[in-house]
């Protein structure tokens, strides 16, 4: 089954930095407004950062000058560069298109993929 595939986590020290990639095969991301997603453990997952289709960018706070979404269009990918990341950044990272854009909130057009994972730890 194709679905969205997410790659790029791994474990990093307090201020460290990843960059997150993501992919769906068949999907032409450009064409959507798309997000990045974090669920922190025993937490609900929530929007952190999406793309519209015309490349504007919006953060939520938490992550506002730290994190980076982008996309390239000639590979189909999406990514997320993440610097100067806290033990609050730890979780699980997932992509998705998003039907209504509301930073905190959950609303994607897609069935889940597997997610990445991201460990900020010293």
């Amino acid at each position: 089954q194709v679905q969205l595939v997410e790659s790029g986590g791994g474990l990093v020290q307090p201020g460290g930095s990843l960059r997150l990639s993501c992919t769906f095969p068949g999907r032409t991301l450009s064409r959507y407004n798309m997000g990045w997603y974090h669920e922190a453990p025993g937490k609900q997952r929530k929007l952190v950062a999406y793309i519209t289709h015309t490349d504007f960018t919006h953060y939520a706070d938490s992550v506002k000058g730290r994190f980076s979404i982008s996309r390239d269009n000639a590979k189909n990918m999406m990514y997320l560069q993440m610097n100067n990341l806290n033990p609050d950044d730890a979780g699980i990272y997932y992509c998705n298109a998003d039907g209504l854009l509301k930073l905190g909130g959950v609303f994607p057009l897609w069935d889940w993929g597997m997610g990445t994972q991201v460990t900020v730890s010293s």
